[in-house]
Order: structure tokens, then sequence, then C-alpha cells
């Protein structure tokens, strides 16, 4: 096995500066600023801008998601077999970030709204595919960054709720932002509800996430899994009620008024709450990952191997394979259900200069970020394996491991669930501009769909059998091996 940058702080326990964990966690919030704008508003762009067929729409996300699913593990391997002078991870933030700059501001042409319709999906078709094949040349080395710059868990810990935050941070600029920028550009008034709800939802993280080690303390793995589930799929019920039998904007009456001065006050009305809650229950999604590492162990308890690249890599699969399902299914089954994107009014600005003017903006901010992220991302102790991990390989594991099958289908559908109702929730606030039938559609996707996920997900969980007893169990053994030799 060879070692860059070999020099060793106990075998590789580096402890890191603050400037260092949050120039790492700036990356994720660069690619948050692309990723984000792809999956909550590219749909809406390609149907409601552009007037491409939903069918159409829907196939070409699948297509290119799943083909971003083998593209993938080629990346890997690839980076895993060459060392960059500029770093063996970190270079392929400058690699891929400037043509993946050029590629996102690509995305949205605005010339490309008056061109015919041929002409528009063959753009579509190409502009999304590249996008995505070069979004993975930067997103899967910036991955492997973390665990290059220290092997001290306490530092990897810091580094992860650093990452972690700074993603929500951008998934809250693009999913508020993009409409009120549409707003800006057009000098038209902001929809501060509809930018609220499509952002309010990611609020919780910053709350429960950094208090997660004493939950599970208090509740125990699946008692926290069940509780949160639990609360999100409340929320979900609540939203469909409010959208089902009343009206968003004027039942959504404020519950309290919490006084924080004598002149500041703020309101919290249902849909705020209901909405927050379900953010809450989707925060599962990333406790996912937790379960990784868990996995990981239970395969060399079982094998005597630590297939690390192998489990991570199917995560990322399954991952992807959550992201793809939502992106094919929504617009096409919107459209069987009657709600055609193209020709109904759009909830948000259909101007293609403003679309092509907020892209480029998070787009050159986020080339900006993975700048500050490629200085402040130190790699002391980046390896290369002596045989990269084979597509046979991660097969054989899957198909071995009962928990780690599970655990892949937990992903699939949290990830299903998260993602489905993302293009759509702009409609929420707007459900009484549109028929009965549209507004069924709406609610089908952003309230009905994503809470049968959620107990589809509570099932699941029910069935995982990794108990932290158990766990430390096997740990033990492993030691015991390990110096039994």
């Amino acid at each position: 096995m060879n070692t860059q940058n070999s020099g060793n702080v106990a075998n590789g326990f580096y402890k890191l500066s603050w400037l260092q964990r949050i120039g790492f966690g700036s990356g994720d919030l660069a690619q948050n600023l692309i990723f984000q704008t792809v999956a909550c508003y590219l749909m809406l762009y390609l149907t409601t801008v552009l007037k491409i067929n939903a069918a159409f729409v829907s196939t070409l996300i699948l297509t290119v998601r799943l083909i971003d699913c083998f593209w993938s593990p080629v990346v890997g391997r690839y980076i895993d077999n060459h060392n960059p002078k500029l770093g063996k991870y970190r270079s392929y933030l400058l690699y891929g970030g400037i043509p993946l700059t050029i590629a996102a501001c690509l995305l949205m042409l605005p010339q490309a709204a008056e061109w015919g319709m041929t002409a528009k999906l063959i753009y579509a078709t190409v502009s999304y595919t590249l996008l995505s094949m070069i979004y993975s040349v930067v997103n899967i080395p910036y991955g492997s960054i973390m665990a290059s710059m220290t092997r001290d868990n306490d530092e990897v810990l810091i580094l992860t709720s650093t990452r972690m935050v700074c993603a929500n941070i951008g998934q809250i600029v693009v999913q508020a932002g993009f409409p009120i920028g549409l707003a800006m550009c057009l000098h038209s008034a902001v929809n501060w509800d509809q930018a609220i709800f499509m952002a309010i939802g990611t609020l919780p993280a910053f709350i429960i996430l950094p208090l997660m080690p004493k939950l599970k303390k208090w509740l125990g793995k699946k008692g926290l899994y069940y509780t949160l589930l639990s609360i999100g799929l409340a929320g979900f019920v609540i939203l469909f009620c409010i959208g089902k039998f009343g009206d968003v904007k004027s039942d959504a009456l404020t519950l309290c008024v919490i006084h924080i001065t004598d002149t500041v006050e703020i309101a919290i009305t249902v849909v705020q709450i209901a909405k927050i809650m379900t953010g809450i229950g989707l925060l599962v999604g990333s406790l996912m990952w937790a379960l990784v590492p868990e996995v990981i162990t239970e395969a060399e308890y079982r094998t005597g191997n630590r297939p690390a690249a192998t489990v991570n890599a199917l995560a990322g699969v399954a991952f992807k394979a959550g992201f793809s399902i939502a992106g094919w299914i929504t617009p096409l089954v919107m459209s069987w259900i009657g709600f055609n994107l193209a020709s109904e009014e759009s909830a948000l600005p259909t101007d293609p200069s403003a679309w092509f003017t907020v892209t480029c903006i998070f787009a050159i901010v986020g080339f900006v970020l993975l700048t500050l992220c490629f200085m402040g991302s130190k790699e002391n102790i980046a390896t290369t394996p002596e045989k990269p991990v084979s597509f046979a390989e991660m097969w054989q594991e899957f198909k071995a491991s009962k928990c780690l099958q599970l655990v892949l289908g937990i992903f699939v559908v949290v990830f299903l669930a998260s993602f489905i109702s993302a293009p759509v929730n702009a409609y929420y606030t707007e459900l009484s501009k549109y028929s009965e039938t549209a507004q069924n559609a709406i609610l089908v996707f952003t309230t009905i769909i994503p809470a049968l996920l959620l107990v589809v997900v509570g099932l699941l969980v029910r069935k995982y059998p990794l108990t932290d007893e158990k766990l430390d169990e096997m740990s033990r053994e492993i030691d015991a091996r390990h110096q039994n030799k």
C-alpha cells in the first residue's frame, strides 16, 4: 500500500483547527448549491419554462441518475489509482470544480426557451447528463477527503457534524433562495409563504443533529428512529388535512405569538409547524449513514475482512437510486393524475433569464467555496489501495449480508421520501389557484406518498437486527481475534 504525505502524528491522529474544519465543510455547502438546485427545481424548469413533456422529463431524470449509479464506481476506482500533484482527493475540487461550474451555468440557458422542441430535448439531455457526470467527479473525492485528514475519531465526528451543518445551510439557501432570487431578478414581490415553506423543514437539523448522542442514549437506537418517524408522519397528516379540508392561507391560523421584545413578534402557523415536523421525520435519512459503520463491523465479524469501500459504495448507489426513482416518478404520475406541469399555471416565475441568473449565482458562489475547501483540506494520510473494489466484490457482499440488504433498502425508501416532494413543494402554498384534480395531485406528492414511505421505513427499521449490545459483542470478538494472531 502506497501512502502520500506520510508524516506521522501518533499514527495519523491529527488534531485540526476550526479553519480546516470549516474549510472542509464548505465543500458540502458548495455542492449542495448545485445538487439542491437540480433536485428541487430542474424538473420545474424543464416542464414550466421549456415546456417539455413531463413523460420525457421523467425518463430523462431516471436515465441520467441510473447512468450515474454505474458511473460513480468507475470514477471512484480511477481516483483510487491516481495521485495528482495537488492532492489525491482535493485536486478534483479544482479539476472538477471548474467544469462543474460551467456545466451548471449552461444547464438553464435563456436562449433554449426559444428553440424548437427537438433542440430543447437534445439540449436538456446533453446538459443534464454532463452536469451529473461532472458532479460525481467532485462529490466522490470530496467524500474521501475526511478520512485523509485524520484518524482521530473525535476529529472525524467534528468534521462530520461540520459537514452536515454546511450541507443543510446549502439546502436552506437554495430551497428558499431560488424563489426569492427569481422574484428579485424580475423586480416582483417575494412570496414569503412559499419561500419559508420550501426551506423551513431543514431547520430541525440544526437543533436535533447536535443532540443525537443524548437522544439516542435516552430513547435507544430504534426508539429514536420511531420517535422521529412518528413526528414526521404526524406532520404530513396535518399538511394533508389543511390542504384537503381547509385553506392553506386562511385556515393556517396563528397558534401562538412569541414576544421576543416589545417590538418583535414571531408568528408560528399550523403549516409552518407541520412542515418542521416533516423535516424532523426526514432527518432519519441523515441517521442512516450511522448504520453504515455497523454493517461494516458485522461483515468483518462474519468474514474476517473489513469491506469499508464496498459498503460505502453500495450505500452511495442506494442513495442515488432513491433520488432517481423520485425524479422519475413525480412528473410521470402527476401527468397521469391529470396535473400537467407544462400547461398549468406555474407556482414560480417562468422568465428564462431569471432562472439562468439565479443558477449562475449559485454555481459561481459554489466554486468559490470549493476553492476554500481545497485550501482548508490538508491530506495527511491519503492512501492508494493495492486493489480497488470490483463490481463483482460489491455484488458478492450484497448477497451475503442480510444487514446490508436491509440498510440499503432503508436508504432507497427514506431518500425517496425526502426527494419525491421536493419539486412540488412550491405548489403547496398556492393550492387555491388550481383545480380540484390539480390540488389532489399536489397533495399526493407533498403529503400522502412521503407519509406512506415513512411508514415503510419504520417497518424496515423494526427488522434491523444489530443492537448496540450485539455490536459491542462483535467488536470484542474481533479484537480478541486480532490479539490471538
